[in-house]
C-alpha cells in the first residue's frame, strides 16, 4: 500500500504466525501456492518453476468469472528464507508490470513479510494501487494467513486487512466509541442502530441493522478484551428479544464467533487493521462447512464496511 507522498512503489507489510521456513515453503513450493496465491474466488494452474536467479514460474490464474491470466514470473535475487526479487505479470507477448522484493524475518516466534512493488512512476503506482483494490488483491494475503494457520495451528480462521490513513489512536477510537461505530459498522447499503450499548470490557453490547425497508437483523457483543492496539470480542446473531438466533440468510451458520481486531502503525498517519473471525464454542460439522464455504461473502461484507470506515476517516 502506498503512502500520502507520492511514490513509485507499492509496500506491503504483513505478520504471520508461522515460523520464517514455514512462510517461505508456503511461497516456494507451487503445490502450497496453490492454495491461496491470487485473490478470493481466484485459482492457479502450475505450468512449471525453477527457483533461482534467471529461473522462472509459470502459472495461469483462473478468474471466478472464467477469465485465465497466463503469468511468467523472473526471478532475480532468490535467498533461501530471507529474499525473493522478481518480475511480477509478464507473459510471453507482454513485459511485467513491476518488480516486486519481498523480505522475510523472524518477529519473535512468527514471520514479516516486508513487500515492495516498483513501478516506473508515481501515476503507474497509483493507477496500479487502484487496479488492486478494485480486484481484491490484498486479499492473497489474507488468504496466506489463514492458510498458515490451518497448516500450523490446524485452524480454519477468517482474516481480512485494511490499511486507513490516519493516526492509530483516531482508528482505535472509531472502532471503540459508540456513536462513530454506528455510522461505519454496518455492510453497505445497511444502518446500525444500537439497541443497548455497553462497550467496554466485560459489557454485552446488543444491536440491529436494517437496510430500512424489508431486512433487519439483530446480535449480540460481549467484550473481552479493549486494550489499544487490540480489540477482542464475541458475537452472536439473536432476535429482538435477544435469544439465540442463527443468521436470517444461512440456518447453518455457527453461533458463536470470537472476533480479534489488532491495530498496527504503518506510519506516522497510517494504520493497518487485522481482523480475524473464527467460530467459537461448539461448531458442528456443517457449521464449519457454512463457515468456509462464505470467506468470498465475509470478504465482500467487510470491505462495505471498511469502505464506509475509510469515508468516514476521511472526514
Amino acid at each position: 500500500m502506498p503512502t500520502k507522498n507520492k511514490s513509485a512503489e507499492l509496500k506491503i507489510i504483513r505478520i504471520f504466525d508461522a515460523p520464517v521456513d514455514v512462510v517461505w515453503d508456503a511461497w516456494t513450493d507451487p503445490e502450497q501456492a496453490a492454495k491461496w496465491w491470487g485473490p478470493r474466488g481466484f485459482t492457479i494452474t502450475h505450468i512449471s518453476k525453477d527457483l533461482r536467479p534467471g529461473g522462472h514460474w509459470k502459472y495461469t490464474m483462473h478468474g471466478p468469472d472464467g477469465t485465465d491470466y497466463p503469468n511468467i514470473t523472473k526471478y532475480f535475487e532468490v535467498e533461501k528464507y530471507k529474499k525473493l526479487v522478481y518480475d511480477h505479470g509478464g507473459t510471453e507477448e507482454n513485459p511485467p508490470l513491476f518488480r516486486v522484493t519481498v523480505l522475510f524475518s523472524e518477529s519473535g516466534d512468527k514471520t514479516k513479510m516486508d513487500m515492495t512493488m516498483s513501478l516506473p512512476t508515481p501515476e503507474a503506482a497509483e493507477e496500479t494501487r487502484k487496479f488492486i483494490k478494485k480486484a481484491g488483491g490484498d486479499s492473497t494475503w489474507d488468504r496466506l494467513a489463514e492458510y498458515l494457520e490451518k497448516k500450523t495451528h490446524g485452524k480454519e480462521k477468517f482474516v481480512i486487512n485494511r490499511s486507513f490513513d490516519a493516526p492509530l489512536d483516531v482508528v482505535f477510537e472509531a472502532w471503540t466509541d459508540p456513536d462513530q461505530l454506528a455510522q461505519w459498522m454496518a455492510p453497505a447499503g445497511m444502518k446500525m442502530s444500537w439497541e443497548r450499548c455497553e462497550l467496554k470490557e466485560g459489557g454485552i453490547s446488543f444491536y440491529s441493522m436494517s437496510n430500512g425497508t424489508d431486512f433487519k437483523l439483530y446480535g449480540r457483543c460481549h467484550y473481552l478484551e479493549i486494550q489499544k492496539p487490540r480489540l477482542v470480542y464475541k458475537q452472536q446473531f439473536c432476535d429482538a428479544q435477544e435469544n439465540m438466533a442463527r443468521h436470517p440468510l444461512e440456518p447453518r451458520w455457527p453461533e458463536y464467533f470470537l472476533t480479534t481486531v489488532v491495530f498496527t502503525e504503518e506510519g506516522q498517519d497510517r494504520t493497518r487493521v487485522t481482523l480475524t473471525w473464527e467460530p467459537t464454542g461448539e461448531v458442528a460439522s456443517d457449521e464449519w462447512e457454512a463457515f468456509l464455504k462464505q470467506r468470498n461473502g465475509m470478504t465482500q461484507g467487510w470491505t462495505g464496511s471498511f469502505d464506509k470506515l475509510e469515508a468516514f476517516l476521511a472526514k
